[in-house]
């Protein structure tokens, strides 16, 4: 038995929303994922997000943020030299490579990031240009006939 579902009925009165099929397949393919390490999605208003990573034990060094195609992604690394002195007796915090990916709706910008206490936080806005904003359409009326 398919648990996949179709979306034809939906694109038959709507325009340009192949990607939603895409982002709808991805999510599928994605839920069972590591979920290593936890994250928070927020919204702080209409335009404003923040992605919280709990990042215990990185450094800004370790970290490694980037935009491409309108796909987020957070990569952590170990330092090669971390712990080289050291034997754990326990080592409860997992300090293991991981790779996040989030994508970005359209017009949605990082604007900032910082790591703090142990928490990267990715701070997005949504700027929408003056041209893809909604715009009133005059109606001139009845215009009188041209003559030729």
């Amino acid at each position: 038995m398919s648990t996949a579902f179709s979306l034809a009925p939906l694109f038959r009165s709507s325009v340009g929303f192949d990607r939603f099929n895409d982002l709808f397949e991805a999510a599928q393919r994605n839920e069972q994922a590591s979920s290593y390490p936890p994250y928070n999605v927020e919204k702080h208003g209409d335009d404003q997000y923040r992605i919280v990573v709990a990042a215990a034990g990185f450094q800004d060094e370790d970290l490694d943020l980037q935009v491409e195609r309108g796909v987020l992604t957070v990569i952590g690394g170990k330092r090669a030299d971390a712990g080289k002195d050291v034997t754990f007796l326990h080592q409860g915090i997992a300090q293991r490579a991981f790779k996040l990916s989030f994508r970005l709706a359209d017009h949605i910008e990082v604007k900032t990031a910082q790591l703090a206490n142990g928490l990267l936080s990715i701070d997005l806005v949504r700027v929408v240009p003056e041209e893809a904003k909604a715009k009133r359409i005059p109606i001139n009326g009845a215009r009188p006939a041209l003559n030729s």
